[in-house]
């Protein structure tokens, strides 16, 4: 009996310390605040992103869906280019790294952005991870609209964790369950209770076989 009390207490112990690793990324502000950005005619790109480290098995970003103007509800993705859905997506994870077949030249965020642009025919707002092949690590994007090769990027952040060959095999692991959508004055959910509600919570479409990687 005191060895199962034990291990009752052991097993408890260590899902609370799961949930306490957890960490929330909140971006709830203008992204291009004090920029002519969007009065700028053709594409900008706009840095300045925070340097984080992002574990998808508990990580959560929190975006503000009145300030990016995104919708409620999370319509996720995680694919190659090629195969994503055509529309009704606002978050994608794209698990394509390259858009010439040249590991040596950059895959930034406009290539990355342009490959979505090809492959979706819903205009509208919304995020994106890709893999840098300079920086060699995913940063996490925001664009002004996902079907629009001309459309304003600011890169929100870089995952300073996720590098090389494991990060690049860790964007295959990423889901809906990764962004929560909130509003001003919304709380968001701790991240293991969201992770506990999955992709039922959310509009999601991932491919249910697994791909070799492409480099």
């Amino acid at each position: 009996m005191r060895l199962f009390i034990a291990t009752c207490i052991a097993l408890v112990y260590s899902a609370f310390g799961t949930t306490a690793s957890a960490s929330t990324f909140t971006f709830d502000t203008d992204p291009f605040a004090g920029t002519p950005v969007l009065t700028t005619p053709g594409r900008q790109v706009v840095g300045g992103e925070l340097f984080i480290a992002f574990n998808p098995a508990t990580d959560i970003f929190a975006l503000d869906a009145t300030v990016f103007g995104v919708g409620n509800s999370v319509l996720f993705a995680n694919d190659f280019a090629q195969n994503l859905p055509v529309s009704d997506l606002n978050v994608i994870v794209l698990e394509t790294f390259d858009d010439d077949n040249n590991p040596l030249t950059p895959f930034g965020a406009g290539n990355a952005a342009n490959l979505i642009a090809a492959q979706i025919t819903a205009p509208g707002p919304g995020f994106f991870i890709y893999f840098n092949q300079s920086l060699d690590l995913p940063r996490l994007v925001f664009s002004t609209d996902l079907n629009d090769n001309t459309a304003d990027l600011k890169i929100l952040a870089r995952m300073l964790n996720l590098t090389g060959a494991s990060g690049r095999d860790a964007l295959e692991t990423f889901t809906a369950s990764n962004f929560s959508f909130t509003t001003e004055g919304t709380s968001v959910p701790e991240p293991s209770t969201l992770l506990m509600l999955g992709t039922g919570a959310v509009g999601a479409w991932r491919r249910v076989r697994r791909r070799p990687n492409c480099v």
